[in-house]
């Protein structure tokens, strides 16, 4: 329940729901009843009963004083008046006029019952999945670098729309169900007291039964969830990579993993409806079985003419009592939907609550300039048990070019993500102009830098807004100016519409090349002081390479850069170059000062020579 509690949390403030579909479904509820009392005088004049009762007459008009048998007696008194002055078929007219109000009441009252509880479902989902999305992008990378990312969706997506639909549908049972059956079970005593004792006995019964069924449902909807989450994944995977899917001919391979993770969501889905729809057709049976059990009994009192119930008192007993089947129905069928709301809700909540590394200090402060130097003091960093950065001492000049070179695995990206805090060190300290970066907010940290990787992240947006990229105060003039800059600006102008084409999912509609200058163009809008640049160049054709190279340079020009260098040409001309090899600093200095050394710097200039 705490599960349950929390979810509904999201629909606060829920007093604004919940007292108007109270007092709604309340009317609901009396008028739904109020049909089924009205059968009573109905019988009693099919069987020629109120003359005999005449000497039961209320003559004077009833008068209100807080007790609910003031409305019956006042509908007997309308009623008992119209059959003297209209005979019994003019009675029939007057209750049948009654059903019709008391129905349309009924219904109207249901009506915006539903919709107010509309309203809150999707109040609910919108701050649910908000929550959700917002948790999830506050969280660290490496928690994207091991999660799989189709269930990450599965659980914005998926996940929520289960959680909105079986806790705001137990919600409504919980309502409106427990008011109509207390409603017929009023009805039911004012009837017979003796006859509702009896069949109280035997709920208890049915409810055990259905418990049992849909104990183990929870179990089955966490697995079923978590199958669908991986199985999107394999969507993902597959639609992204389709390319190589296709040019290793992995078509089977693929669709392979697919189908394994399909057929288990099935066969779980399977078992899970199995019970699901078992829990109905057994609340039913055992209703008509306890139905039977009434009928057996109540008919022996009225055969038996016993003073506790009349004949047309029983046939309106078993009226009600049927309809007291269709609330009691819904709420077995609810616990059987909320155990796979409950499993998809601790996903949800699992995932909201997944704790981020990387968080700004209650005094963080805010840093506008950069004005000095980047320092790492003794930096460590590790995934798990395995260090990937060991004991880093390094400073950045301002103005200055440093590149970062060394075997792949080395760990000179994780090196850089630790700057813009991306992820925080093991150890150590990183510091900007003599401040640890922690004691700074990451945003203010983070509008410091230009950031470029080797692979192209742009969105299905247009080029204009994926140079700015959500930032505002830009002119047009200011987003051109950065496109001269990355190269762009001509094959921009080249496209169908310039700055406002779109450029497909991905930025597919693009080359290489063009992409490559575009994120060039995002990181240098703004002009930022610090530029940090991860193998911009590695994954580009011979042409693309020299146009974006050139980007870079100009890129670089009168900036503090830190470049992860893939071709050790380009970056000869860097004041410092810091080789890195298994998590270690081997050996730093400028071009010439490395070859000199005759050491792993110069056997990757070799190796590189003589792979041209």
């Amino acid at each position: 329940m705490k599960t349950y509690f929390r979810l509904l949390s999201f629909a606060k403030p829920i007093g604004k729901f919940a007292v108007p579909y109270f007092i709604f479904t309340l009317l609901y509820a009396l008028f739904n009843t109020l049909v089924f009392s009205l059968l009573i005088p109905v019988m009693q004049v099919l069987f020629d009963q109120t003359n005999a009762a005449k000497n039961t007459i209320q003559l004077t008009k009833p008068v209100f004083n807080g007790d609910p048998v003031y409305f019956k007696d006042l509908f007997n008194y309308e009623l008992q008046h119209f059959v003297i002055l209209n005979g019994a078929k003019g009675a029939l007219v007057f209750v049948a006029i009654s059903v019709v109000l008391c129905v349309f009441f009924s219904n109207l009252f249901r009506y915006i019952s539903q919709r107010i509880m509309e309203n809150l479902r999707i109040y609910t989902l919108h701050n649910l999945r908000k929550s959700l999305f917002e948790s999830v992008t506050q969280l660290h990378l490496n928690f994207f670098n091991s999660e799989r990312k189709g269930d990450i969706i599965s659980k914005i997506t998926s996940d929520v729309q289960v959680v909105q639909f079986s806790i705001t549908n137990t919600l409504q049972v919980i309502f409106r169900e427990p008011m109509l059956m207390i409603g017929y079970f009023v009805l039911l005593f004012s009837i017979s007291a003796k006859l509702t004792l009896f069949t109280l006995l035997v709920i208890p019964i049915s409810g055990l039964i259905i418990g049992r069924i849909v104990k183990r449902l929870k179990a089955q909807a966490l697995e079923a969830q978590n199958t669908f989450g991986v199985m999107v994944s394999h969507v993902d995977e597959a639609i992204s990579g389709m390319r190589i899917v296709k040019a290793f001919n992995a078509l089977g391979y693929i669709r392979k993993k697919f189908n394994i993770e399909n057929d288990k969501y099935a066969d779980i889905s399977r078992a899970m409806v199995r019970r699901q729809q078992l829990a109905s057709p057994v609340s039913e049976f055992l209703g008509v079985l306890t139905l039977s059990g009434i009928l057996i009994y109540g008919g022996s009192l009225v055969l038996d003419k016993d003073a506790s119930i009349t004949a047309a008192g029983f046939i309106t007993y078993l009226g009600a009592f049927s309809q007291l089947l269709r609330p009691a129905k819904a709420i077995s069928d609810s616990f059987s939907n909320i155990n796979q709301g409950l499993a998809a809700g601790e996903r949800v909540l699992g995932l909201m609550d997944t704790p981020s590394l990387v968080n700004d200090l209650p005094d963080a402060k805010e840093v506008s300039a950069f004005k000095s130097a980047i320092e790492f003091k003794k930096v460590t960093f590790a995934y798990g048990e395995k260090e990937i950065l060991k004991e880093i001492d390094l400073k950045v000049e301002k103005g200055s070019t440093m590149a970062l070179v060394g075997p792949s695995g080395g760990g000179k990206s994780t090196l850089l993500d630790l700057i813009p805090r991306f992820t925080d060190p093991a150890s150590g300290e990183i510091l900007i102009d003599g401040q640890n970066i922690k004691e700074l907010t990451q945003n203010s940290l983070r509008s410091l830098m230009g950031v470029v990787n080797q692979e192209s992240i742009l969105f299905n947006d247009s080029i204009y807004n994926n140079i700015v990229f959500g930032r505002t105060g830009f002119s047009q003039e200011e987003v051109e100016n950065a496109a001269k800059i990355a190269n762009a600006h001509e094959f921009i102008l080249k496209t169908e519409e310039g700055y406002q084409t779109n450029i497909g999912d991905r930025g597919m509609k693009l080359s290489g090349g063009q992409k490559q200058r575009l994120c060039i163009a995002r990181a240098v809008l703004g002009n930022p002081p610090l530029m940090l640049l991860d193998e911009a160049t590695s994954a580009l054709d011979t042409e693309s390479e020299k146009l974006v190279q050139e980007a870079l340079d100009k890129l670089m020009m009168n900036r503090t850069t830190i470049v992860i260098a893939h071709r050790l040409s380009t970056i000869q001309h860097a004041d410092v170059i810091v080789v890195i090899e298994s998590g270690k600093i081997v050996e730093q200095g400028t071009h010439s000062e490395l070859l000199q050394k005759n050491g792993l710097y110069n056997k990757l200039i070799s190796m590189q020579t003589f792979e041209s």
